[in-house]
């Protein structure tokens, strides 16, 4: 898989979608567009609503619930991590990630437009919350 760069301060669920169905993040944000969804509403990185219907929208499945992360090991090979989770006058934000098992090893795809390397191996740096299971 591919990282696929968010192209908004706040599209890290539309590239994180993006990367998944192996689409461009232009693609992905007319897509969220027409189902309603942009990355200026906070609700995008705030609940895991919008992306669920974004990802159904390309015939993606997710499991239902979202997991407490326990370690790295334990992750199917397909997730969506919530990172970077904090509270803002107490509602819950997080950066979304994709993290990814094959062939090429174990790998987060980080979206994050500023960073040097968006697929980041560098696992003790990354402090998942929870995560979603893909299938």
């Amino acid at each position: 898989m591919k990282p696929v760069i968010q192209q908004e301060i706040a599209g890290c669920a539309i590239a994180s979608t993006a990367a998944l169905a192996g689409i461009s993040y232009t693609a992905a944000k007319k897509a969220a567009k027409n189902l309603g969804i942009t990355a200026a509403d906070s609700t995008l990185w705030s609940d895991s609503t919008h992306i669920r219907r974004l990802l159904r929208h390309y015939h993606i499945k997710t499991d239902k619930y979202e997991t407490a992360f326990t370690d790295w090991q334990s992750l199917p090979d397909r997730a969506l991590l919530a990172i970077k989770w904090h509270l803002e006058k107490g509602t819950p934000y997080w950066h979304w990630v994709v993290f990814v098992r094959d062939t090429d090893g174990e790998y987060v795809l980080d979206s994050k437009k500023a960073l040097k390397q968006n697929v980041r191996t560098d696992f003790g740096r990354i402090k998942p919350k929870w995560f979603i299971g893909v299938r």
